[in-house]
């Protein structure tokens, strides 16, 4: 039961985060505040997902093998998101390396959205 609540925190806090939480601050701030907020929230983002997903993935262990194994992925495919990713999207922002910054972002959403996806797999998989 406690491996349920923590992947649908995982999968819930990331949703939330992606779907709600940026697209909000974009629509409320103007762009270079809200680009500043959500660069500093991102360290945190990852953090969470980091140690929730890792959470999730012990829990995991004693009861389904194939779903704390997709959960360690996560978790450990997070870390170089968070520490080499997210710097190399900030840096080609800052030296206006547009077109750079604009691969580096769209592998980073398609790495959450898989984190997503996953979350969302091992969740069907207590039904």
């Amino acid at each position: 039961m406690a491996a349920l609540i923590v992947v649908a925190l995982l999968f819930g806090g990331m949703v939330l985060y992606s779907f709600g939480f940026a697209a909000f601050v974009f629509k409320a701030l103007p762009a270079e505040t809200a680009g500043a907020l959500i660069r500093q929230a991102f360290p945190y983002f990852y953090l969470f997902v980091i140690v929730v997903s890792g959470l999730a993935a012990l829990l995991l262990v004693p009861v389904d093998g194939l779903s704390a194994s997709v959960m360690a992925l996560v978790a450990l495919s997070t870390i170089p998101t968070r520490q080499n990713l997210m710097p190399a999207i900030n840096n080609a922002r800052d030296a206006g390396a547009m077109r750079r910054f604009a691969w580096l972002h769209g592998g980073s959403v398609a790495i959450t959205l898989a984190h997503i996806l996953a979350s969302g797999y091992v969740l069907t998989r207590f039904i």
